[in-house]
């Protein structure tokens, strides 16, 4: 069974084993990169120390400068990143031995890795450079220069990899940031699902433990451990720690994690159960089986249906629930599956309950995957911003902007203002409202101008949306920034009106049945109707008729396009029944009919 973990063990540390067991994995393999930066280090080394050591080339000189000093250039300039990874990976088991500083900042560690690696290579060349090389030594005016440049240029690339650092910082926060406030609700949700799909799919773990007296702590929801013939236990998610996490409490190292599997996992069943020697410990061995459309999910629904319910039951009851969750469990699992009208799971509605589960993970899958897309996006023009500012930097270091150089640059930079101006500020535009508005994700169903869409596919610079009939509508994000923008996902329950007339003539008795009707049908559907409510008069017209609304709320906001059409329709058809049971019609005024003798027409015709 899957244990819950030690009591008070942070969500965290569950989550940085699992990640560090599968990175431990992949460590131990050994690429080609590594074996010739190995070959590489140790020729230099052999070479730096036969230059010091062997009397020979203790003397030797190649322009003015002893071998070691050349020696030494060379193994920092290829094999600084050798060395430097070494130095990187201390830092990294430093911060891992320290649990606070691993919660806190393990994510921009890995992030920025390679950032901090690069900038501390060029720094040592550079240190390198000036410290042996460019120093000591007289030299003509023309190699002085030449020096200087190299110099000049070594500065110019530590300041692009200091931007770069920066710039990979403030992306990274940015990223974790965003995660945490558009989707760890909804992730959270989507693998408290996950754990329903793949415990109703497997053996009755609850079963099949009370017999042998084993004991799982209450309260905590936890992925089934995957076993095979032989092999230890998977490190799992603790779904009840999961389900405990606050918003704001969470770390950017886990939201990367969750991140990550939503993205490279999907929606999978336990395919194969237990064998029946669980009391010897005996397993079968069991696989996972991805669902991967509507049709999927329907099978597995029918074979979750046929594992959990009795032979020959037409709907699951908490009794049967509870051979596979625990009390505190069912609870909450209950309602979601059970039907509204009966209270009960039958088929019907665990097909529904899955088909609805599949679509959110789908949606949510390619929400994540267009973030993710988004933000290399940006990723691509910050990095061509700062590549243009570190040769602008290189230029001034080096004295090659000069002042007619500068007055021609500063003309062309007009003239691209003239040209891409409007360009740059609709990217802008589109940034923040990607990022800092962000008022849909991938799934939602919106209203812009008056017409209903459904957000299909969300860029940088674009966002694609398919109308009721499917036809794809592109939108340029700057132009979206300064619509209104209605969205269904995530408005809170919303509010539906029925309108009608009766005639003026109708008793006041009459409508008071209507409304009492219509109150009871309502106190008839709870999990249809919130019981707050509205019948009222509107108006009178021509003293003829008398206009009347039945304002009700629904128990969901307007994303599920057809469940809200039904539930309308019901309330309408009701409406009919209650005005033909209380004989409530409409009839039109009197209208006068004027009649007239008339000729009839007859032709003569000349002969």
């Amino acid at each position: 069974m899957a244990s819950p973990g030690p009591a008070g063990e942070d969500f965290d540390e569950l989550v940085y084993k699992k990640v560090e067991l599968s990175k431990s994995k992949r460590s131990r393999r050994v690429t080609t990169k590594v074996l010739i930066e190995w070959f590489v280090f140790v020729c230099i080394a052999s070479s730096l120390v036969a230059s010091l050591t062997v009397e020979k080339l203790k003397r030797m000189e190649i322009w003015g400068l002893v071998l070691w000093s050349w020696c030494l250039l060379v193994l920092v300039t290829f094999c600084g990143m050798l060395v430097t990874r070494w130095f990187m990976l201390i830092v990294v088991f430093l911060i891992e031995t320290n649990f606070l500083l691993r919660k806190k900042v393990l994510y921009f560690v890995h992030g920025l890795k390679k950032c901090v690696q690069v900038f501390i290579w060029i720094g040592l060349v550079l240190l390198t450079w000036v410290l042996l090389i460019n120093r000591g030594v007289n030299r003509s005016k023309l190699g002085s220069k030449i020096l200087d440049g190299v110099t000049w240029s070594l500065v110019s690339l530590l300041i692009g990899a200091f931007l770069w650092f920066m710039k990979t910082l403030l992306l990274k926060m940015l990223a974790s940031n965003f995660h945490v406030k558009s989707f760890f609700d909804r992730i959270q949700e989507s693998l408290f699902h996950q754990y329903i799909l793949q415990i109703l799919s497997g053996p009755p773990l609850v079963e099949e433990a009370e017999k042998i007296e084993a004991v799982r702590s209450l309260g905590h929801f936890s992925f089934r451990s995957t076993h095979s013939r032989g092999a230890t236990k998977k490190e799992t998610i603790d779904i009840a720690k999961l389900h405990q996490m606050k918003q704001e409490k969470v770390s950017a190292w886990t939201m990367k994690v969750l991140v990550d599997a939503m993205t490279n996992s999907g929606l999978s069943t336990i395919s194969s159960a237990l064998d029946e020697s669980f009391d010897d410990g005996e397993n079968e061995e069991q696989t996972d089986k991805e669902i991967t459309n509507e049709m999927e999910a329907t099978a597995a629904a029918y074979y979750i249906f046929r594992n959990v319910a009795s032979p020959g039951c037409t709907y699951i009851d908490e009794d049967e629930l509870r051979r596979f969750m625990i009390k505190e469990e069912v609870r909450m699992v209950y309602p979601l599956l059970a039907e509204a009208e009966t209270g009960q799971i039958t088929r019907k509605s665990l097909t529904d309950w899955l088909l609805k589960v599949y679509q959110e993970r789908k949606a949510l899958a390619h929400a994540l995957s267009d973030t993710k897309t988004a933000v290399k996006q940006l990723n691509k023009l910050v990095t061509v911003v700062l590549a243009a500012v570190t040769i602008i930097v290189w230029l001034l270091l080096m004295e090659i902007a000069t002042t007619k150089v500068l007055v021609f640059l500063s003309s062309q930079l007009v003239l691209a203002a003239f040209m891409f101006g409007n360009t740059c500020k609709n990217i802008f535009e589109a940034i923040i409202f990607v990022f800092v508005m962000h008022p849909f994700d991938v799934g939602d169903r919106c209203v812009v101008d008056g017409v209903e869409l459904l957000v299909e596919e969300m860029n940088i610079l674009t966002t694609v949306f398919l109308k009721l009939n499917s036809e794809k509508v592109y939108y340029p994000n700057s132009v979206l920034a300064i619509k209104p923008i209605s969205n269904y996902y995530r408005s809170p329950d919303m509010g539906d009106s029925v309108e009608f007339s009766i005639d003026f003539t109708t008793p006041a008795e009459k409508i008071g049945a209507l409304k009492e009707k219509v109150k009871r049908y309502l106190e008839r559907n709870p999990q249809y109707w919130h019981p707050n409510h509205g019948v009222l008069v509107k108006e009178i017209v021509d003293v003829n008729k008398i206009k009347m609304g039945v304002y009700v709320t629904h128990t969901m906001n307007f994303q599920e396009f057809g469940e809200t059409n039904r539930r309308r329709t019901e309330l309408v058809m009701e409406i009919k029944k209650i005005f033909e049971e209380l004989n409530i019609r409409y009839n039109l005024l009197p209208q006068g009919v004027h009649l007239r003798h008339i000729e009839p027409f007859t032709s003569v015709q000349n002969i």
